[in-house]
């Protein structure tokens, strides 16, 4: 079965692809040679997600999901919550994100925060969203390479009992893949994938 992952973010992609099942062929914006980035207007994550999905089920008639995902912070309100990605600027830079992020916790005693991902996926007969969280902790300063976004600055609640504390960057992408927010609902997508088939 075809399915559309509405991005052109390799990141996400190989997340995901390592996390649905092989008897589905992931298509993305660039198999598609859709070059447009599908601006996302929405106030929440799950309106973007269903307006990013809508808008290439009905310009290219395939089943399709796409996501949205934000990091959202307690002492900050929920902040960034959907503006994570374009937290410092349209630029949407994870470097100037993550010190704008920091900046802005100074001084703050309460560093609690969540990931939280939405996935919105439509075709002939089903619209729907599913969602999965990763609570956790932001620490001072950002350590590890292997993560994207704010991973470096973000050590889940399971690593912070741990003797080694480590952050969503500091560890490989199978062990993220256990823990994260966007697994969480792919997991929840692929359950109704197999029941849907």
């Amino acid at each position: 079965m075809r399915i559309c992952f509405a991005t052109h973010n390799k990141n996400k992609v190989n997340e995901i692809k390592k996390l649905i099942s092989s008897e589905y062929t992931i298509l993305t914006l660039d198999d598609l040679n859709e070059k447009k980035e599908i601006e996302e207007t929405e106030e929440t994550l799950e309106g973007n997600a269903f307006l990013k999905a809508e808008y290439i089920f009905n310009k290219y008639n395939i089943p399709t999901f796409a996501d949205d995902s934000g990091l959202e912070v307690t002492a900050l309100g929920g902040k960034p919550g959907v503006y994570s990605a374009r937290y410092a600027g349209i630029k949407k830079n994870d470097k100037d994100n993550i010190n704008l992020l920091l900046k802005n916790l100074k001084g703050k005693q309460d560093r609690s925060a969540q990931f939280k991902t939405v996935i919105a996926f439509i075709d002939n007969n089903n619209q729907k969203l599913f969602q999965g969280i990763t609570k956790g902790h932001i620490i001072e300063k950002p350590r590890g390479t292997k993560g994207f976004g704010y991973d470096s600055v973000f050590i889940p609640d399971q690593f912070l009992i741990d003797d080694i504390q480590k952050t969503f960057a500091e560890i490989d992408i199978e062990n993220k893949n256990k823990l994260s927010s966007r697994s969480k609902a792919v997991n929840k997508f692929v359950l109704f994938l197999n029941i849907m088939n």
